[in-house]
């Protein structure tokens, strides 16, 4: 069996959107392994939605891998390890081809939600049809697409730690902690501004972290809030304040939209039956701090 098939195996697959969701979490994990190879994580720390899904057990499945400086560094160049994410997936029998986004001046909604000018984005594109005989008889053909971005310019006051990977073999990757990547998720809740769109898994990730009592680490939220403009240096910012934003929040959220936007992720619906403005505002009352 081969090692790709040996690693989709643990996925329970009744749909192509499920075949899909595994497969990219897969090549994620390829491609974790050979930024391992090159040392990349001796500068760098991995966050956002897919470390929360591959390295804590968030149970939805995110799309892009999103990287972070330990400290910051202008001539960083991720283009440096391309090699190693290629040579993984050779070693596979896969046969990708990674591309830098050419950032314009007028970009989408989408494009220009949240992306920093000093963020370093490139895409992995998978052939297909390179998997016919890996997955043994698992038809799919559609072409699958990573985004990679990397802040070169990153807000710091964060912490990280070293976590440990099974598959494709054993390695360590070095991630941002739970209350660093739970005060990276609440920026992104209150500061990500959609023009015609609600992101439902930032709300979806929200309700995660406090099922789970994870603590908010306060102190790197401002630094992130300060960094995109949304707060001032010199103002308070403290558990009240916090709070009172969460509920302005709350009370503009489009319910209808979020849910459609993150029901693609999510394998048991149900779950969006509790959801509600009151919801999400006794979810704000039972946050921990740092």
């Amino acid at each position: 069996m081969s090692i790709i098939k040996q690693m989709l195996s643990k996925y329970d697959i009744s749909s192509e959107n499920e075949i899909l969701n595994a497969l990219k979490e897969i090549f994620q994990e390829i491609t974790l392994l050979g930024l391992y190879r090159g040392n990349f994580f001796s500068e760098v720390a991995f966050y956002g939605g897919t470390s929360l899904r591959i390295l804590y057990g968030l149970n939805r499945f995110s799309e892009d891998l999103d990287f972070s400086l330990i400290e910051k560094n202008q001539s960083f160049n991720i283009e440096d390890y391309f090699k190693y994410i290629i040579n993984e997936f050779d070693a596979l029998g896969v046969s990708i081809e990674l591309r830098k986004k050419i950032k314009k001046e007028k970009s989408s909604d989408i494009e220009s939600a949240f992306l920093k000018n000093d963020t370093s984005i490139h895409t992995l594109d998978i052939n297909t049809k390179d998997l016919e005989n890996i997955l043994e008889g698992i038809d799919y053909q559609k072409k699958i697409k990573i985004k990679i971005e990397v802040d070169t310019n990153p807000p710091l006051k964060f912490q990280t730690e070293a976590k440990t990977l099974l598959m494709p073999m054993t390695f360590n990757i070095v991630s941002m902690t739970l209350p660093n990547l739970y005060a990276g998720k609440m920026h992104a809740v209150l500061c990500r501004e959609w023009k015609t769109r609600v992101k439902g898994r930032d709300w979806y990730d929200f309700e995660w972290y406090v099922k789970n009592n994870t603590k908010l680490n306060l102190e790197h939220l401002k630094e992130r809030m300060i960094e995109s403009g949304d707060f001032e240096r010199s103002m308070l910012f403290d558990k009240k304040i916090f709070i009172e934003l969460m509920n302005n929040k709350i009370d503009t959220l489009n319910l209808a939209k979020a849910i459609e936007e993150v029901k693609p992720f999510i394998k048991d619906n149900k779950i969006f039956d509790f959801w509600s403005k009151d919801y999400f505002r006794l979810l704000t009352t039972k946050i921990l701090f740092a």
